[in-house]
């Protein structure tokens, strides 16, 4: 358990790090900007990468959202749930430390939102509460699916890792223009806790929206795909 728990502290670490790291570093430069489509990118390639890495050690859930969406489809064992998050959350917040350690070496550095999740007046576009709930939720829930049925043992074997991390990207190009996307509470964590006040005050909605919709994900892929076959 030990190992499992430290392979998505890691994980969760590598996806903040490197994903909430291109809008942080990277983005913020114009003339190293790389844009929505760039940070989407990025954290679609951190999600390819960590699963190909940890994928075989502790399934690489990375994401309150999926490992509550997982327990609900009856593929991981309830008495887990509680470690996992609680070792996602840690690593989301070491992740999102060592990026606010970077940052603060650049002169007039000032975290302002630091990559976080917000509506209303803190959503990129100006989206309200409720467009960002309906967002979240919706996202997570279509999430979860792609995950449960890429890794079903009747899809073809081998192309799970790239069709999250495909998802991934494809969402983030959806969602950052309304909530600059969370989809996962750990990472809206791992940058609330250096942002500015607000982000912590919104902070709730990146937490319970996607783990609403990862839920009904996880309640329904069973219904539509029925069981799998046993070896």
């Amino acid at each position: 358990m030990g190992r499992r728990l430290t392979a998505e502290a890691i994980g969760t670490f590598w996806l903040v790090f490197i994903g909430c790291g291109s809008a942080v570093l990277s983005a913020s430069i114009p003339q190293l900007g790389i844009g929505v489509f760039g940070i989407a990118f990025a954290f679609g390639v951190a999600v390819v990468t960590a699963v190909y890495a940890f994928g075989h050690i502790s399934g690489c859930h990375i994401n309150p959202a999926v490992t509550v969406g997982l327990m609900l489809s009856k593929r991981f064992p309830a008495h887990e749930v509680p470690g996992y998050i609680a070792a996602q959350v840690i690593g989301g917040i070491l992740g999102g430390g060592l990026l606010y350690l970077i940052c603060t070496g650049r002169e007039g550095f000032v975290p302002g939102g630091f990559a976080s999740n917000g509506y209303g007046d803190h959503s990129p576009a100006g989206y309200s509460l409720l467009a960002g709930f309906c967002a979240e939720t919706v996202f997570a829930f279509f999430f979860l699916l792609i995950i449960l049925g890429s890794t079903d043992s009747r899809a073809p074997q081998g192309f799970a890792p790239l069709t999250i991390g495909l998802a991934v990207a494809l969402i983030n190009w959806a969602g950052i223009p309304v909530t600059n996307l969370s989809l996962n509470p750990a990472r809206s964590a791992g940058s609330a806790v250096f942002a500015d006040a607000w982000a912590l005050q919104q902070l709730w909605l990146f937490w319970v929206a996607p783990i609403l919709g990862g839920a009904l994900g996880g309640l329904a892929y069973p219904l539509i795909a029925g069981n799998q076959k046993k070896p």
